[in-house]
């Protein structure tokens, strides 16, 4: 590293310190009674590295020769990942304190994963790619697993960590395939060889395994076997963060591979990208509609979500990519709402995730009901909740670039979607007659749930400026 690599690399270096440093503390100065401490702080810590980050001056900078690059389209995701993962931490405090979730490893390995997630938005060469991803992964595997007297917690630990391993060989033969094609292992590199507008068939190979294994991380189908599992099995506040932060850096990561290192030939990885995006719409809304359980039925919604996703990415443009980032903008947002609800869910003091429990619950609780309401029209994509202008803006971006019948395919899938989130309204407010769940909030998620509802109404007069920041970051990427 040389001088002028440090300030690029600098919120990522004060990240990789304060985990260290957090470590030792909390090792020799009490262990589990600083949990609280520590949560708050890192929170803190990345509260401030995205103020950072969002302000900071200069048109976008590379460092390692390429393999690291902080661009306009780095910074958006990683100010969206910094901001998610602090929500989920401090709305999910008081749960982890009331459940004896309470340890103090659980905001230093948030912190490690979130460094994974900077070095994947900003990876530039395959083997910076893939040293950010297996940080991340590495630290998700044990957060997973982290109530070690829960089965369902170890198996949801123990899955993810065999298909994770089975993904990253999948990613690493990709790795292999195109650097022995391409010669080099840097974005840059692999897309000066690709002059003609086609790929070679070893580097199409390559990019098919690429695309397999980032698909796996973004929970997209045929590679989702993982996410239902791991949503039911993980504490409820370690699947809140699966279901933010994770998904954008994930999403950022196949954006940069495909407009990045094999710009040149969008025909080729586009038509990829639009099957995976179809399955995962389908599957999603489909398998969906019979689940039991809210957060099963949380994770094949964010399989049918992602979906919609990378139904802009495939369209291959700069406004696809923008469409892409409101997307992510929006559905994380929704996401911290819900889970805020989810995490207050009880019955007789134990935690309940049936959504038949739901039953009646406006009469009990009818300000919380309504903001669930929201939310729900809002994942839905009823208008004119902001959620129906995220499906808009990537199934015009589809439009746009020829692909209508994507766009039709998406718009069918989101019918078919609706139902199970509409299902959920009708136990609310016209289910059986029952004792209704228990709804414990503190005080930050009454916030969250009430703020999110706000933002899902509000937003929709200018998405409080998200658009033109999004096209910024897409022009830095594709322009």
């Amino acid at each position: 590293m040389t001088g002028v690599d440090f300030p690029i690399l600098l919120p990522e270096i004060i990240l990789a310190v304060y985990a260290m440093a957090a470590l030792l503390f909390a090792v020799y100065g009490g262990k589990d009674k600083l949990s609280g401490l520590l949560t708050w702080a890192t929170a803190g810590l990345f509260v401030a590295l995205a103020l950072l980050i969002a302000f900071r001056n200069g048109a976008g900078a590379q460092a390692f020769g390429g393999m690291f690059v902080d661009d306009a389209f780095a910074r958006f995701a990683k100010v969206l990942i910094l901001l998610s993962a602090a929500g989920v931490l401090v709305m999910a405090q008081d749960y982890m304190a009331r459940r004896d979730l309470a340890r103090f490893e659980y905001p230093i390995l948030v912190t490690l994963s979130v460094i994974g997630m900077m070095v994947m938005v900003s990876a530039g060469d395959l083997m910076a790619l893939y040293m950010g991803l297996e940080l991340q992964s590495l630290a998700l595997y044990v957060l997973a697993a982290m109530r070690r007297d829960s089965v369902k917690s170890t198996e949801a630990g123990l899955k993810y960590f065999v298909l994770g391993a089975l993904s990253s060989g999948l990613l690493l033969y990709g790795a292999s395939l195109t650097y022995g094609f391409a010669g080099t292992t840097l974005f840059a590199g692999i897309s000066s060889t690709l002059t003609d507008g086609h790929a070679p068939l070893g580097l199409l190979f390559g990019l098919v395994f690429l695309l397999a294994g980032m698909a796996f991380k973004v929970s997209a189908a045929p590679f989702h076997m993982w996410t239902p599992d791991v949503y039911e099995g993980a504490p409820t506040p370690v699947t809140a963060f699966f279901a933010t932060a994770p998904k954008v850096a994930a999403m950022a990561l196949i954006a940069r591979v495909v407009n990045d290192a094999f710009a040149s030939v969008p025909s080729d990885w586009s038509q990829i990208v639009a099957a995976l995006a179809v399955v995962s719409m389908f599957l999603g809304a489909v398998a969906a509609i019979g689940q039991k359980d809210i957060k099963r039925l949380m994770a094949y919604s964010s399989i049918a979500h992602m979906g919609y996703a990378l139904v802009g990415l495939a369209a291959a443009t700069p406004q696809g990519v923008q469409a892409t980032l409101i997307y992510m903008a929006i559905y994380v947002t929704m996401n911290l709402g819900t889970f805020a609800f989810i995490l207050s869910m009880e019955k007789d003091g134990r935690p309940v995730t049936d959504i038949a429990s739901l039953n009646q619950f406006a009469k009990a609780e009818p300000l919380k009901a309504l903001a669930m309401l929201v939310l729900l029209f809002s994942l839905a994509g009823v208008p004119p909740m902001l959620g129906f202008f995220g499906k808009f803006y990537v199934l015009k971006a589809g439009v746009d670039a020829g692909m209508v019948w994507l766009a039709v395919a998406g718009a069918v899938a989101s019918v078919i979607g609706a139902f199970y989130y509409l299902r959920i309204v009708y136990f609310m407010y016209f289910g059986a007659d029952q004792d209704p769940v228990e709804s414990r909030m503190s005080p930050v998620q009454w916030v969250m749930l009430v703020a999110v509802a706000a933002i899902m109404v509000l937003g929709v007069v200018n998405m409080f400026g998200i658009e033109p920041l999004a096209l910024t970051a897409a022009e830095a990427l594709v322009g």
